[in-house]
């Protein structure tokens, strides 16, 4: 990891919610590779890391996501245990339920974390979610770093 060139990006002035949480409609990104058993599992062969990402519809049974993670170096124990460590779907639902959130998107969004060039991510996959999620009328998404 100390070799690693890491990037870094100006975040300012940031984003704002323009409405209270419990009127927004939220949806849900991993970087865990994870995915439905009928999708193929994230590539491990792509030069500097798969980019692609893969739609997980809202009903899905977070269960049944199966993980394709390229990195040794992350623990999938707990996530192996209990998806919602790294995917809390069934979480944001509770939420909903008790009306703290308005409503979940009815896609949410999984990429391949550990990519150590992630030029083709930020330049074809992450603009092509989040024209997705403008079309969808999201409010905010919960990024889930794994």
């Amino acid at each position: 990891m100390q070799s690693y060139r890491y990037r870094s990006g100006d975040w300012s002035p940031g984003a704002r919610l323009p409405k209270p949480l419990k009127d927004a409609k939220l949806a849900l990104i991993t970087s865990a590779g994870l995915h439905l058993p009928t999708q193929p599992p994230f590539d491990f062969k792509v030069r500097g890391g798969d980019f692609s990402f893969r739609e997980i519809p809202q009903d899905v049974k977070v269960a049944d996501l199966q993980m394709s993670h390229r990195s040794s170096a992350f623990d999938r124990n707990g996530a192996l245990q209990d998806r919602n460590v790294v995917f809390p779907l069934d979480r944001l639902r509770e939420l909903v339920k008790q009306r703290e959130l308005g409503a979940l998107n009815h896609r949410h969004f999984s990429f391949m974390g550990s990519i150590t060039a992630p030029g083709r991510l930020v330049a074809i996959s992450a603009p092509a979610v989040a024209e997705m999620l403008r079309r969808d009328s999201v409010d905010a998404v919960l990024l889930v770093p794994a």
